[in-house]
């Protein structure tokens, strides 16, 4: 068992607590989902928001050596509600499992992430994806970047698969029409309805959108350019903690989506010249 880590831990430091249990709960999660056989399931606020044993799994073995490396700091998780107050001026926001309707389903989309705030917001975070074994973090003020598998040479008896960090870079798109989009939508049926108009309204005028299912990876891949502006509804500080770190690390900016009737708060990450016309066509019903 690792001592607590020191209360004036650098930001760097805290990173490396992020990451490591990001990947240990990835890697857990993995096996179970590659076997198939997670049959405990319930659900939360309506039918179709889901919750598995997986994610109750990986977030207690996630809060559980947090506590033990960082004891005087406070905890806030998904599978866990209102969390934990603690007396050292940080708090831990993880989403355990991001994705949990596709790790069901069977589908490769979702991750694990963990940021670490202060009174400023989030310091340092990580999101992975253990299906792809794509590490992104970043701390404030710093670079983000992603660790990635390097392909294993083809020859065979060759060197072993090695791990490479890259700096994110996103995307610098200026023309709407150009652009392309990612989106999450709400559990509940009614804000879907007022979601699928802002939808239809903007599609139209954008490259296109995509709806993947997985709020935290999203960001992690709009920090890394593979979408040039995401925005979504209903999101949740465990799902938007590291990644907003990750986007505004890689230059975009992040807004807020105001609330209208039957539109819930929500943000919008784009980069500069995109946020005042991305705004005016998502921001609102009509």
């Amino acid at each position: 068992m690792s001592a607590p880590l020191a209360a004036d831990a650098s930001p760097g430091e805290l990173l490396e607590i992020a990451k490591r249990q990001a990947v240990t709960a990835g890697a857990l999660l993995l096996e179970i989902f590659r076997d198939g056989d997670e049959h405990e399931v319930t659900s939360k606020s309506t039918p179709t928001d889901l919750v598995s044993e997986a994610d109750r799994l990986a977030e207690r073995v996630i809060r559980e050596r947090l506590a033990e490396l960082r004891p005087q700091d406070g905890f806030l998780g998904e599978e866990s509600g209102a969390g934990e107050a603690g007396s050292s001026g940080l708090r831990w926001v993880v989403d355990p499992l991001d994705g949990t309707v596709n790790f069901l389903f069977g589908i490769p989309q979702w991750c694990v992430s963990i940021a670490v705030q202060d009174e400023r917001g989030s310091l340092a975070g990580a999101i992975y994806d253990p299906v792809r074994g794509d590490l992104y973090s970043a701390v404030r003020g710093g670079a983000p970047t992603v660790e990635v598998w390097v392909e294993p040479s083809p020859v065979y008896g060759g060197p072993p698969p090695m791990r490479e960090t890259r700096t994110l870079s996103a995307s610098r798109c200026e023309e709407l029409s150009t652009a392309m989009l990612a989106t999450g939508f709400a559990y509940d049926a009614r804000v879907r309805a007022a979601q699928a108009q802002v939808i239809a309204r903007a599609i139209p005028r954008v490259r296109d959108i995509r709806r993947f299912g997985s709020a935290a990876l999203d960001l992690a891949w709009t920090a890394a350019g593979r979408y040039d502006a995401y925005f979504e509804r209903t999101v949740k500080p465990w799902d938007i903690a590291a990644g907003t770190l990750l986007c505004e690390a890689a230059g975009l900016r992040v807004v807020e989506l105001p609330v209208h009737h039957d539109l819930p708060w929500g943000i919008l990450v784009a980069p500069p010249a995109l946020c005042e016309p991305l705004l005016e066509l998502v921001g609102g019903p009509a």
